[in-house]
């Protein structure tokens, strides 16, 4: 029999689907990845993005405190020893890797069946659709909600791996205010609006932002330009690339090595963080072109204020579709409605 619904991912977005699914007795089945080399390379590992974060001070409901009993108690004990040891016994704000623990266990005490395993092809030309898995399980269901995320862009470099979550950051918003990068010097990649989005962010904090450009102008609007050029805390730096993080084992990012593109000097730069601002790649590949995507290559809304894209019952939510908010609570949000319209469509197809 083909499933009711089947959520492939596992972010905010993927547990929220999965919760509210769940409690509809839609009997959801997800697919959270595989625990692979590439995808741990991708950044695409089980849990997703925010699995790979510190701590996250901007979910609604988790202040500062002392979470770790209330984990152990709530966590299924194999995964608190497996992911979660060893707890820090100091209050904190909720890390990433506790928070989504803790969705993918509610999911899972309403009744949510877990795969570890990857989606690499779907045939959404008729239904039920079909999807097929990396460790060949194939699985038919009449509807389907994609949270699959984006992943971030990296530069590519060994010391950037190095530092990840250690100083270096690929979302300001997330990370700007935490006590690392409060009054240092932190440096910000790229030129578009979203650079100085997360520049003009962290200069409420830093006390320098540098803002490297590898051209001589910036490819963000002229009112954005205008607002990073204003800012007395944005120093601008034109032909500039980041050849090396700087740092050590210790202390973490200490600085970053900086190369001119046009005479392929470098200078040091002493900094506390090092923000990238280059993109975020959507994970739709596996899609391979059966449903409308965005310029952008993210799944496209095709009606406002709802989960629905251009096949009847897909739905997409989180990351995948958002190229604007990209935060945890948006995309549990966007995970909750695509559960309800998975509902009401499938009610009314009687299923």
């Amino acid at each position: 029999m083909p499933e009711h619904v089947v959520i492939i991912g596992s972010g905010p977005a993927g547990w929220a689907a999965a919760i509210y699914a769940a409690r509809a007795n839609l009997h959801p089945l997800v697919f959270e990845g595989a625990e692979t080399e590439d995808n741990r390379i991708a950044g695409t590992l089980p849990l997703g993005q925010l699995n790979l974060t510190t701590e996250v001070e901007n979910y609604p409901g988790f202040p500062a405190g002392h979470l770790q009993h209330f984990i152990r108690t709530a966590v299924a004990k194999d995964r608190v020893e497996t992911y979660l040891e060893p707890l820090e016994e100091h209050a904190h704000a909720v890390t990433g890797p506790e928070l989504m623990n803790l969705m993918r266990q509610q999911a899972e005490n309403f009744g949510t069946r877990i795969i570890t395993d990857d989606i690499v092809s779907v045939d959404l030309s008729r239904q039920p659709y079909k999807l097929t898995s990396l460790g060949g399980q194939t699985v038919q269901t009449h509807t389907v909600i994609i949270a699959t995320g984006a992943k971030a862009n990296y530069l590519g470099l060994a010391s950037e791996e190095r530092f990840k979550n250690r100083g270096v950051s690929a979302c300001a918003v997330c990370d700007g205010a935490l006590p690392r990068f409060r009054n240092k010097p932190l440096v910000v990649v790229g030129g578009g609006d979203t650079a100085v989005e997360e520049a003009t962010y962290l200069s409420k904090y830093a006390s320098t932002v540098h803002m490297l450009l590898r051209r001589d102008k910036f490819r963000a609007s002229k009112v954005m330009e205008d607002r990073a050029k204003n800012n007395a805390k944005i120093k601008i730096h034109h032909f500039r690339e980041v050849a090396e993080v700087l740092g050590d084992d210790k202390q973490g990012l200490t600085g970053v090595r900086v190369k001119n593109n046009q005479d392929g000097s470098t200078d040091d730069l002493s900094a506390g963080g090092l923000f990238l601002a280059i993109g975020h790649t959507p994970n739709t590949a596996f899609l391979e072109g059966q449903l409308e995507l965005t310029p952008l290559g993210y799944i496209k809304f095709t009606t406002p204020q709802r989960t629905y894209t251009s096949k009847e019952g897909v739905f997409a939510a989180g990351d995948v579709a958002d190229d604007y908010y990209r935060q945890a609570v948006t995309s549990a949000g966007t995970g909750c409605m695509a559960a309800l319209d998975a509902e009401r469509y499938l009610a009314a197809k009687g299923i």
